[in-house]
């Protein structure tokens, strides 16, 4: 498997879409490095949802300095030369914020983030995780974190629609496009091996994946 030139690699999508086990698992087959989310850190994010308008802000702008933390660990990795899978997207919290906040409280975040002048890495690679609404529910009860009890059918087609948007206009990196409602990257090596098959057969900047095709 030539996957060598991908020295960066981001899984993406909507929660519940397995970012993090395919992020982990290709990080293992590839071996080298993983740079994931640290959800389980906030302090805020149990609040937030079970009350998302009062808790939106400060769950935001603690994955946000969370974020320039990281940005420090993945240069390191880049100067290193090492490779790294992550399962997150620098820009996500875009996505985020125009689903979670109010017009005021956006704007605030958004001065916030300017200010910080942050210099985000470009992947290259992007593998962009999609399934309905109605799967990710079944799969976030199916897990049963505590957390994520308040999650509703609704937030999470605001927050699938608001990732199509992003990823309809997005071009800083090649996007591989993935319906991953029947694939199982986590317990069938079959489905892995597809995908990074696909990927090294890759000839344009964004393309798309399904196992029905």
């Amino acid at each position: 498997m030539n996957l060598k030139h991908y020295r960066y690699i981001v899984i993406e999508g909507a929660i519940g879409t397995g970012k993090t086990s395919l992020a982990r698992n290709i990080a293992n087959r590839l071996n080298c490095a993983t740079l994931l989310e640290q959800p389980q850190t906030n302090p805020f994010l149990q609040n937030f949802y079970s009350d998302m308008p009062r808790h939106g802000l400060s769950t935001q702008l603690y994955f946000l300095f969370q974020r320039l933390e990281q940005l420090d660990t993945i240069q390191l990795q880049q100067e290193k030369r090492h490779a790294i899978v992550s399962d997150f997207l620098f820009d996500k919290d875009q996505i985020f914020a125009e689903v979670t906040l109010g017009e005021t409280e956006r704007e605030l975040y958004q001065k916030i983030r300017q200010r910080l002048d942050l210099d985000l890495p470009i992947p290259d690679l992007v593998i962009y995780l999609q399934a309905t609404p109605e799967i990710l529910l079944k799969r976030i009860k199916q897990r049963g974190l505590p957390m994520e009890k308040g999650l509703s059918e609704d937030y999470l087609w605001r927050l699938t629609e608001r990732y199509l948007r992003f990823f309809h206009v997005y071009d800083q990196a090649p996007v591989m496009i993935i319906n991953s409602e029947h694939l199982d990257f986590a317990h069938r090596e079959a489905d892995l091996d597809l995908l990074l098959t696909r990927i090294e057969q890759m000839r344009s900047a964004r393309e798309y994946f399904n196992i029905n095709e």
